[in-house]
């Protein structure tokens, strides 16, 4: 039998991936590269780029490329097969990397690189990827005792498990709750589309009426638009407890993995002479110190709190004197916030999404990076995938190179990880037979399409299209031919969203808008009247979500920052406290948002919530440029091409932030497009 995962073919052979394939492939991969290693130090005295780290690089190449398959059918074809065969690879590939990261003999021989006299002839790039090595050796244990280094090596392995376990606990509580609504009336103020959808997934489980889920698309239409209130509170409970000690299964109780979780990150940054995970995760991190990133979402706290206090005074003055509402609870916000933006601005987001059909709006994106960078876009058939919904295209520069090809999964449906992501599938390399081409996978949750009609996107989901298409530019236009820094390899983790971040300006231009927005049945244009009410309510509640998101990313920082082994994680006594320093709406004692929370307790993100707002405020700012120079000037397109996307993680992000812009980034723009005032 020839393993699919072993084969040199240049894409993932995703149908002939079966979970068997997953532990031999993954096993012999790491064997060839441990062997590999062994003989590059053997057979050399005088190490250099050639003979020990450009093979190194293609040793890791072929075990990113066999595991990046796998580890994405685990999020988007979810069954228990393959979660086993993909949580029996986790401990191997962490052994792995912690072996690697405190092989002395390894980073010996590139500490002799680094100081060679051929150091210096090597380009920016080839330097920058050593010196970020030699650091990855030290925040690997390097420099510790024998004893520490197995320490060291336990906490990765552990810490690598108890993310997946986490991950699988969310999944399978957003799963298995279900709500069949058998009376429509029930239902009453649901969009049509919603109704359709749930009514759909009812027949698909061979019942009568109508099956609500968990999965977002059907969640937020519930918290939007449902009338019926008690409905609304019931499934902010399901949803707010999931992977908690209050949701339906036990077994699926995250508390004691975060707890652990946190208790680990601090003995690995104890163990590196760091005193708290908080400053350990910024060793990586444009921000210098744990001041540095509380100061700078306590300003923005400072500006924005005041605002967000006004927004809940009027939505509570509202639901009171149209709806009679006195007691505004959490479950109410979304509906009576719907409400007032229709009330105050005459616009129904049901409205907005008639002009929005997915097809469309897919390829108005493709125009509009097509008119910045000079990229042409096409899809490309008879490609293997993992599900029938997916689709693949190629990127072609001005000059018709192949630039990057990306698999694309627009739609919600059972067993896929909630949310939206990029991640890479190959990356960007010079190799003996030419340049490796970058592909990635886009990967959203919207509602799916119903009856024959296209999906139809809200506004918010094209906001989310854009934002995953950013990430996956700076991932296939990198110009950089070393693994170590292309794409969105070695970028500091707090500048990763400035692409992204970036990219959702142009929602919000109308000459933009009319690339990507037409009726779904007419085909006409985005009226200019919607557009400008669109663009009037683009700010209501900005106070709110600012503040909500500061206390995501404060709640983030403190828990690490503050974690003592004395007094444990002590979880929610700091998220209260932070909710009474930020928030205007604090949730009820049962909720459990930090239990499903994956972002920073299995998404990477722990200690770098905060980079959302860090590099919302770079993405702004160079947002501001083209709003100077125009949103399509082509030079300004090309100098953000040419000083953001395709320089990867070659030079410091701030350096190549003031490269394109001229100085450094101030928070201004950020606050002005918030419609914050200061």
């Amino acid at each position: 039998m020839t393993n699919p995962l072993l084969s040199s073919a240049e894409l993932p052979l995703f149908s002939a991936i079966k979970p068997e394939h997953i532990e031999p492939a993954i096993e012999s991969l790491l064997a060839e590269a441990r062997h590999g290693v062994e003989q590059l130090l053997d057979n050399n005295t005088d190490y250099t780029w050639d003979n020990l780290i450009d093979p190194i690089d293609d040793l890791e190449d072929k075990i990113n490329k066999a595991w990046s398959p796998v580890s994405h059918m685990n999020s988007v074809v979810n069954n228990d097969e393959l979660r086993d065969a993909y949580n029996a690879c986790l401990p191997k590939l962490s052994e792995y990397s912690t072996e690697m990261g405190q092989n002395k003999a390894l980073f010996n021989a590139y500490q002799a690189i680094a100081t060679s006299p051929a150091y210096q002839d090597l380009s920016t790039a080839q330097q920058k990827i050593i010196q970020n090595s030699l650091r990855s050796f030290r925040l690997s244990g390097i420099d510790l005792a024998p004893e520490q280094q197995s320490r060291y090596k336990e906490i990765s392995l552990e810490l690598s498990s108890l993310a997946s376990h986490y991950e699988e606990n969310v999944l399978d509580a957003t799963n298995a709750w279900q709500k069949l609504i058998s009376k429509k009336s029930n239902l009453d103020g649901l969009p049509d589309a919603a109704l359709q959808q749930a009514k759909q997934t009812a027949e698909q489980e061979g019942k009568q009426g109508w099956l609500l889920s968990l999965q977002f698309p059907c969640y937020i239409a519930v918290m939007t638009y449902a009338d019926n209130r008690q409905l609304r509170a019931d499934m902010y409970k399901a949803f707010s407890t999931r992977g908690s000690e209050l949701g339906e299964n036990p077994d699926w109780d995250n508390s004691q993995i975060m707890e652990d979780t946190l208790a680990l990150r601090h003995e690995k940054a104890q163990l590196l002479g760091f005193k708290s995970y908080a400053e350990l995760s910024l060793a990586t991190k444009m921000a210098n110190t744990p001041q540095d990133v509380t100061d700078f979402l306590e300003q923005l706290a400072e500006k924005s709190l005041p605002q967000a206090k006004q927004d809940l005074t009027e939505l509570q003055a509202f639901a009171e004197t149209h709806h009679a509402i006195k007691n505004l609870q959490p479950w109410d916000i979304g509906y009576y916030s719907e409400k007032m933006r229709q009330h105050a601005y005459d616009l129904s987001q049901e409205e907005v999404k008639q002009y929005f059909p997915a097809p469309q709006v897919l390829s108005g994106l493709f125009a509009v990076v097509e008119k910045l960078y000079g990229l042409q876009i096409n899809e490309i058939t008879d490609v293997d995938t993992w599900h029938d919904d997916v689709r693949f295209f190629q990127i072609n520069d001005k000059d018709n190179q192949v630039r990057g090809k990306f698999y694309i999964d627009l739609y919600a449906r059972p067993h896929k990880r909630g949310g939206a992501w990029m991640d890479d599938c190959v990356g960007r390399k010079k190799t003996a037979a030419g340049i490796q081409i970058p592909v990635a996978y886009l990967t959203c949750n919207f509602t799916a399409p119903i009856d024959n009609k296209p999906a139809l996107l809200t506004h918010d989901e094209v906001l989310t299209l854009f934002h995953e298409f950013g990430h996956g530019l700076q991932h296939m236009l990198t110009k950089v031919d070393y693994l170590g820094v292309s794409g969105i390899n070695g970028v500091e983790w707090d500048a990763v969203e400035l692409p992204s971040q970036f990219m959702e300006n142009w929602c919000w231009e109308k000459p933009a808008l009319d690339l990507f927005s037409s009726h779904y049945e007419t085909g006409e244009a985005l009226p200019d009247a919607l557009f400008e009410k669109m663009l009037a309510a683009k700010n209501f509640q900005a106070g709110m979500l600012m503040v909500r998101q500061l206390e995501f990313s404060l709640f983030d920082f403190a828990i690490h920052q503050q974690y003592t082994p004395e007094k444990g994680a002590c979880i929610y006594d700091i998220l209260s406290t932070i909710r009474e320093q930020v928030s205007v709406m604090i949730p009820p004692a049962f909720n459990r948002f930090p239990h499903s929370f994956s972002h920073i307790f299995a998404g990477g993100y722990a200690a770098g919530y905060y980079s959302y707002k860090w590099a919302e405020v770079l993405s702004s700012d160079a947002f501001s440029l083209f709003e100077e120079q125009g949103i399509f000037n082509q030079t300004t397109g090309h100098a953000f091409l040419r000083n953001i996307l395709e320089t990867g993680g070659s030079a410091d992000a701030m350096e190549l932030f003031i490269n394109f812009r001229g100085r450094e980034p101030n928070i201004d723009a950020l606050l002005r497009h918030c419609g914050i005032s200061h």
